[in-house]
């Protein structure tokens, strides 16, 4: 009996899963016939579950699939076969058919996959908690912390919490959601100038009205009804709930909606005040409605990728611009016009830019990009050891990124990231700096009498961020260099290798940090990321762990901040080498960060466009990316070409079908 239970619970797996029936194709065979068994010869003896050589796994790829999912790491698995560096020395070499097998299986497995233009997945997604207070802002006209009252949501992709992975509803947060919408109206009616932007029309009926629907009631069981609120109520609900909605609705959507108003108000058609509680209601209805809370997208049963249509253009649009709904002008123009029209599309996504609302851009995706955003709510720095960090030291080092971030888009230079002559601060940070005559609460630009700092990695907020609690950490600076800066980020450090932080424990001041790294280094297996990681960080070591600079180390950084050992003040030495290129504190660093601006552009589109899609980037975004990076070497690091390119990219335009066969077999 247990067998034959087993049988039938697997037949009605099997049926209720048709992926798995088709999961093999042709080409899978092919390629585990061929190229798979070359790699299990070759590589997986070092690149296996257990071992994972520098982080990578070849033995988990069984499928074709698999292979375009991970098309950099496999194009990578191409360029080191064919330099001989794999496999490596001391392991048998491939002969000239296991090479070909190997080199020509892979790449025509991706050159197929770049073959014809796919938009990757599009996943319906809520709004963030970002994106919620934005829209409620724009919409109702008050200002809701959707943040701070939202269980916290999780980042994905490249870290932006924006991603439709992690954006999903929870019973907890719909039961958030109604008392939020409950304390939005309520809000929004206390406030006389947002009450008038939603509450164009009102309705009383006449004496006689009430008098004839009184005297209707008591010679007839019929319910009372009558037209003149309904057509009133649709003068101000329909605007709304376009808003909303992000779209128009259909006939049956607008007669849910008002017949949902008109039950609500002939309930309590006596009451005074029936009317504007039936409006309230009803407004309250659209604010926890999945038309409101999702950004849906039309998913037509086609097996090819097509062009979304121009509200769901527009809404893409503006939350990529403005992290809110499109206003009045765009969904007249994505009614009106065609949107997708180059033209059109680009000349409305300058008019977005030029809008103060494009701020929010700048607020949200810097941030998020440079991993500063948590100095926000929590301190990580040691509050016996840096009383200084406050709050308002904390906000003002957050803002002078956002601020640098803007004014580089405003600038239409984006280079100025890695190297300026000037900051954005206020008083506060000022004095963080140690820089006097400036004054007031309010942000400006401030040149550089020195070249100590400059670009976002002179600022406290990365500096503070990549450090520990009580010390500065030149291993989290250098590998925040690889991966947000250069797009090289390090492989996990071998199992067999001890973590370089339990070493650090037995150490008690950043004199010792140094040696430390230099031992670290002589061992093969580490040798191979801290070779550029650890000189990229010690070129920032005249910072100090709050972001403060420094020419000697004088007080030690202890684990136990009660202990003190006092010691002569010494020259910090930030000098050091990668890849020949000898760099000496953050100026020389930046130099040479501006001598690798094409990997800097290749990671920055990256991110742009994995922000823009609301999802992570992927092999068959290569196409995207590329284009993207070549416009920002083109154009010398234009940010308004670079984000008119990005809106007029191929996945920005299109979405493929959830039902599509090719996809469901992927």
């Amino acid at each position: 009996m247990i067998r034959i239970n087993r049988l039938v619970i697997g037949m009605i797996f099997l049926l209720t899963c048709p992926t798995l029936i088709m999961a093999i194709t042709k080409e899978d065979i092919k390629f585990q016939k061929s190229t798979r068994v070359v790699l299990r010869k070759h590589c997986v003896s070092c690149h296996n579950e257990a071992d994972k050589k520098a982080g990578i796994n070849l033995d988990a790829f069984d499928f074709v699939s698999q292979i375009i999912r991970r098309g950099e790491l496999f194009e990578n698995v191409i360029e080191q076969s064919m330099s001989g560096a794999m496999p490596p020395a001391g392991k048998p070499r491939m002969n000239v058919a296991e090479m070909d097998s190997l080199v020509i299986g892979i790449r025509r497995i991706l050159d197929e996959a770049l073959a014809q233009p796919d938009p990757g997945e599009s996943i319906m997604r809520r709004l963030s908690h970002r994106e919620y207070t934005y829209t409620i802002q724009d919409l109702v006209g008050v200002t809701f912390d959707a943040i701070g009252f939202f269980p916290t949501e999780g980042s994905g992709g490249e870290g932006f919490d924006n991603q439709s992975r992690v954006l999903f509803i929870t019973p907890l947060m719909m039961e958030r959601y109604y008392t939020a919408a409950d304390s939005i109206i309520s809000m929004a009616s206390q406030n006389i100038n947002s009450w008038n932007q939603i509450f164009t029309e009102d309705y009383k009926p006449t004496f006689f009205r009430k008098l004839w629907s009184s005297l209707q009631k008591i010679i007839s069981n019929k319910p009372i009804h009558w037209e003149q609120p309904r057509k009133v109520a649709k003068k101000i609900l329909l605007p709304f709930a376009t808003k909303a909605y992000r779209r128009f609705l259909s006939t049956d959507e607008q007669d849910q909606l008002l017949d949902f108003f008109e039950k609500i108000y002939f309930q309590n058609w006596k009451d005074r005040k029936a009317f504007n509680k039936a409006i309230q209601a009803s407004l309250k209805s659209m604010l926890i409605s999945p038309h409101f809370l999702y950004r849906f997208e039309v998913n037509l049963p086609s097996e090819q990728p097509y062009a979304i249509n121009n509200f769901e253009l527009a809404t893409r649009l503006s939350y990529l611009l403005w992290s809110s709904t499109p206003d009045e002008t765009l969904l007249n123009v994505a009614y009106r016009e065609n949107l997708q029209d180059p033209e059109v599309l680009r000349r409305e996504a300058l008019r977005l830019m030029e809008d103060e609302k494009f701020k929010r851009f700048s607020k949200s995706f810097a941030p998020q990009w440079l991993g500063i955003e948590e100095l926000l709510h929590s301190p990580k720095s040691d509050p016996i050891q840096f009383p200084e960090m406050d709050e308002s030291l904390r906000f003002a080092m957050v803002q002078e990124v956002v601020e640098l971030f803007q004014y580089a888009f405003e600038q239409r230079n984006l280079i100025s990231l890695l190297d300026s002559d000037y900051t954005i601060i206020n008083e506060r940070l000022a004095k963080h700096y140690d820089l006097i005559g400036i004054k007031g609460d309010h942000f400006r630009p401030v040149e550089h009498r020195d070249n100590t700092r400059g670009g976002i990695l002179g600022t406290a907020a990365v500096l503070t961020s990549t450090s520990l609690p009580l010390r500065t950490s030149p291993v989290l600076r250098g590998q925040w260099v690889l991966d947000e800066i250069l797009g090289e980020p390090a492989a996990p450090p071998p199992p067999d290798v001890p973590a370089l932080e339990v070493a650090k424990s037995k150490v008690h001041n950043e004199l010792d940090l140094r040696a430390l790294l230099e031992q670290h280094r002589e061992a093969p297996e580490c040798s191979g990321c801290h070779q550029k990681m650890d000189p990229l960080g010690l070129s920032l070591e005249n910072f100090d762990a709050i972001g403060r600079w420094r020419s000697h180390y004088t007080d030690p950084l202890m684990d136990n901040p009660e202990i003190t050992i006092s010691f002569a003040p010494v020259k910090i030495d930030a000098s050091g080498k990668i890849d020949d290129v000898k760099i000496n504190g953050p100026q020389e660093m930046r130099m040479y960060l501006l001598s690798e601006k094409d990997k800097f552009a290749k990671t920055f589109s990256k991110k742009l466009l994995s922000y823009a899609l609301g999802r992570g980037v992927e092999f068959l975004d290569s196409p995207s990316i590329n284009q993207l990076t070549e416009t920002l070497l083109v154009t010398n690091f234009d940010s308004q070409e670079l984000m008119i390119q990005l809106i007029l990219s191929y996945p920005f335009r299109h979405r493929r079908s959830d039902s599509a066969l090719k996809y469901l077999t992927s």
